[in-house]
C-alpha cells in the first residue's frame, strides 16, 4: 500500500499498521484533554485520512490509561479574559467552539470505520469524541460524564451527537445533571457497543475488531457508511434509489469483482490477503 508521509503532530502518537491507522491522543500529564492545538492536529490527520482511502480504519484511543478528559480548563480561562468583540462583530469564542463541531462531522464522514477504545475517563468533548466511533468499546471501569453544565457552559458542539449516539432522553438525562456514569452504565445506554473487564481485554478485542474490519473491503464499508448516515436526512425512497445504484456501481467495480471472484474460488479477496 502507498501512501504519503503522515502529518506530523507532537500531541499525537501516529501509527499506520496496514490499512489500519492508530491515533493516540498523547498528552497523559493532563489526561490528554483537548487543546486548540491538539484539535488543530487531529484535523490535520482527519484531512490526510480524507485522501487516502486505502486505509480502511482509524482507532482513536488516549496514552497513560485516559481516554480523554476533555476540554482544557485553561484554554477555557484564557477565552474569556480576553477583549470581547466589538457591536456587530462575531465572537472569536463562537468560531472556536464551531470548529470543534466541524471536526466531529468530519470524522463521522470519514471514509474509514472509525473504532474508538476508552479506558480512564471521557469527560465532556473526550465523550463527544467517543460518540462519533462507528464502534466504540470500554472497560467497565471507565469514566464518564457530560460535564460542561458543571462549569456553567452548555455541551454545545457535543449535544448534538450523543443525541443521535444515545438518543434525546438519555442525552437530557445525562447532559442536565452532569452525572458521572461508568462502562458499565455505558453499554447498558447504548454510548459503547462492547464494555470488556480491563485493558488487556480491551487491547485483545480491538485486535479482533480490526481483523474483522480487515476482512469487509474497504470501498464497500465507505459506501456502507455513507448510506446509513444518509438514512438521517434522506427521505426512504430516495435512500433506496441512492442505495440501488451504489449496489450496482460497487458490483461492478473492481472490489465486487474480485469479491464474488474470490467467494466462488474459495479463497481470501485480495484486500484480505495483502492486509
Amino acid at each position: 500500500m502507498t501512501t504519503s508521509r503522515l502529518p506530523i503532530c507532537p500531541d499525537l502518537l501516529l501509527d499506520l499498521d496496514g490499512p489500519v491507522l492508530k491515533l493516540t491522543l498523547n498528552r497523559p500529564d493532563v489526561r490528554n484533554a483537548m487543546t486548540h492545538e491538539l484539535v488543530r492536529q487531529m484535523i490535520e490527520v482527519v484531512a490526510w485520512l480524507e485522501d487516502h482511502a486505502e486505509v480502511g480504519a482509524l482507532v482513536i484511543r488516549g496514552a497513560g490509561g485516559t481516554f480523554c478528559a476533555g476540554g482544557d480548563i485553561k484554554g477555557f480561562m484564557a477565552a474569556f479574559r480576553a477583549p470581547k468583540p466589538a457591536a456587530g462583530q462575531p465572537d472569536p469564542i463562537m468560531a472556536d467552539n464551531r470548529r470543534f463541531g466541524s471536526f466531529l462531522l468530519r470524522v463521522e464522514a470519514l471514509p474509514q470505520t472509525v473504532v474508538v477504545a476508552v479506558e480512564g475517563a471521557a469527560f465532556g468533548g473526550g465523550l463527544g469524541l467517543a460518540c462519533i466511533g462507528d464502534v466504540m468499546i470500554c472497560t467497565g471501569d471507565a469514566r464518564f460524564a457530560l460535564s460542561e453544565t458543571g462549569l456553567g457552559i452548555p455541551p454545545a458542539q457535543i449535544a448534538p451527537f450523543v443525541a443521535a449516539r444515545i438518543g434525546i432522553s438519555q442525552a437530557r438525562r445525562l447532559a442536565l445533571t452532569g452525572m458521572r456514569f461508568d462502562g458499565t452504565e455505558a453499554g447498558r445506554i447504548g454510548l459503547a457497543h462492547e464494555v470488556v473487564a480491563d485493558t488487556a481485554a480491551l487491547d485483545a478485542r480491538l485486535d479482533r475488531l480490526l481483523g474483522d474490519i480487515r476482512r469487509c473491503a474497504p470501498g464497500a464499508n465507505a459506501t456502507t457508511k455513507r448510506l446509513l448516515m444518509a438514512g438521517r436526512t434522506t427521505p426512504l425512497p430516495d435512500l433506496l434509489d441512492q442505495s440501488s445504484a451504489e449496489f450496482a456501481r460497487c458490483l461492478r467495480g473492481a472490489e465486487g469483482q474480485e469479491g464474488v471472484a474470490a467467494f466462488l474460488d474459495k479463497r481470501k479477496p485480495a484486500w484480505v490477503a495483502g492486509a
